[in-house]
């Protein structure tokens, strides 16, 4: 990841934005902004990536006990392939361990080969699939963990 990234908590200034990287990310998630304001009021943990003072991605989990489970992650289509994500992923990760999570889940779609290869790269490894779990458009999804 380049040194001019900025990763911080979401926070409700950066919703609008977030809606605008996710309305021009087919493969993410469909939330509201009702839901990244529980990002930002702490139910879940969000974060984002700032470049050159731009919201250029982000990313929202959520902990239970000694899991970990990536709800929602997308990146600027004219920034991708620059590390975000993996700075992204790396922040949330690090988040997880400091609080002693063991194993850290996610659903992906199947089609989805950029975030899967991300998910590889990382450690992650399949273990299992949820046919029909996509509606818009359907699809399947890949169910992936790592350990911590």
């Amino acid at each position: 990841m380049h040194k001019d990234v900025l990763i911080r908590g979401i926070q409700p200034p950066d919703i609008p934005a977030v809606l605008q990287i996710q309305a021009d990310s087919p493969e993410a998630s469909r939330w509201s902004a009702h839901d990244y304001g529980r990002a930002c009021d702490g139910l879940f943990h969000g974060v984002v990536a700032l470049k050159d003072g731009l919201l250029a991605g982000f990313l929202v989990a959520r902990g239970a006990d000694e899991d970990v489970e990536i709800l929602n992650l997308a990146v600027h289509a004219a920034l991708r392939r620059q590390g975000i994500a993996t700075g992204l992923l790396a922040a949330v990760l690090a988040q997880a361990r400091s609080r002693a999570a063991k194993i850290c889940f996610l659903e992906v779609r199947h089609t989805n080969s950029a975030a899967i290869s991300l998910y590889l790269r990382h450690g992650f490894i399949q273990m299992g699939c949820r046919p029909g779990y996509y509606s818009d458009p359907p699809g399947d999804a890949l169910l992936f963990k790592l350990s911590l």
